[in-house]
């Protein structure tokens, strides 16, 4: 028995991470608190960005569209998750799962290609700095941003729509919890040879060619850093580097449970890694929260100006 993409009643089950109800809510709570940690943590450097007129640079550019992609990606996945943690049924329709399939891919190949952008904008600030002002402009950032995000989302359509011509068994279980790309080719009864060689070679080519170039600019920009004679000037510059490539090494390093990494706490990781560490971010979320609440931090001795002071 057989049921196609054409018919619109038959629904697939997403299996979940565990077969064990006992679990639902321990794991619904642990992941809402990271979706909250996620959410917030992105739309906070992307509020200190904006309202920062000190971080207008290239650099910050890119990690605040990297926050925002962050979000979606993150919204992509997890509500669903959550909902079906909490529901008995699991169901989700054909197009449902393609849609989110679609997003699923177009917002990991975005996210590759801005990593590499920003691999690039640190090679350029530190291999070619008299270069980088005229280069790094504002139309060249727009051009790299935007060429990231068209990109992405034709790199997402290729993988759906091959899948959505497929056709499925009687079997609609998707043993995984989201409509992922290889658990979907389990499902198809077809032939699915095409799809799934096409689809490897479009992963293929796009992972190894990012990280490839990444990998060859931090190649270098370690180069570069080595032969800085200023002890300060290095370890500042390697603290910098160290956040992007942090990030880049677990979102390539990172089946079913290794997809929560990438999926639900490596887009909570990311604002942590990248600011946290990041003196000009701290800096500029105290400057913001003094600017919110002048009137406590106008009074001498105030113990929270202290406080902040500890913290930032």
């Amino acid at each position: 028995m057989q049921f196609t993409n054409q018919s619109g009643g038959n629904d697939f089950s997403i299996l979940g991470l565990l077969n064990s109800a006992e679990a639902n809510i321990p794991l619904f709570v642990v992941f809402l608190l990271i979706f909250l940690v996620t959410i917030i943590g992105n739309v906070i450097i992307l509020t200190v960005v904006t309202m920062d007129q000190s971080l207008q640079i290239p650099m910050y550019f890119f990690l605040s569209n990297l926050s925002f992609l962050e979000i979606w990606y993150t919204m992509t996945i997890v509500p669903k998750l959550l909902a079906n943690l909490l529901m008995k049924s699991n169901n989700i329709s054909f197009s449902g799962c393609m849609t989110q399939l679609f997003f699923f891919v177009a917002f990991g190949a975005t996210e590759c290609y801005l990593l590499l952008v920003m691999a690039y904008d640190r090679y350029m600030a530190i291999c070619k700095p008299l270069y980088y002002s005229s280069l790094m402009n504002t139309s060249t950032c727009l051009q790299l941003v935007v060429g990231s995000w068209v990109t992405g989302a034709l790199t997402g359509l290729i993988p759906s729509l091959f899948i959505s011509l497929l056709d499925f068994c009687e079997s609609r279980q998707v043993n995984h919890f989201f409509c992922d790309i290889p658990p979907l080719l389990e499902l198809s009864c077809g032939d699915i040879y095409l799809a799934e060689i096409s689809i490897f070679i479009l992963s293929l080519t796009v992972l190894f060619s990012c990280l490839l170039l990444t990998l060859v600019s931090y190649f270098y920009i370690v180069i570069s850093i080595l032969r800085m004679k200023s002890n300060s000037s290095r370890s500042r510059t390697f603290s910098t580097c160290g956040s992007h490539l942090t990030v880049v090494l677990i979102y390539y390093d990172m089946k079913k449970f290794i997809s929560v990494f990438y999926t639900v706490v490596t887009p909570g990781l990311n604002p942590i890694i990248y600011s946290l560490r990041n003196k000009e971010v701290k800096m500029s979320v105290k400057k913001i929260i003094q600017r919110i609440l002048p009137s406590c931090f106008n009074r001498p001795n105030y113990s929270t100006q202290r406080n902040l002071s500890t913290i930032f």
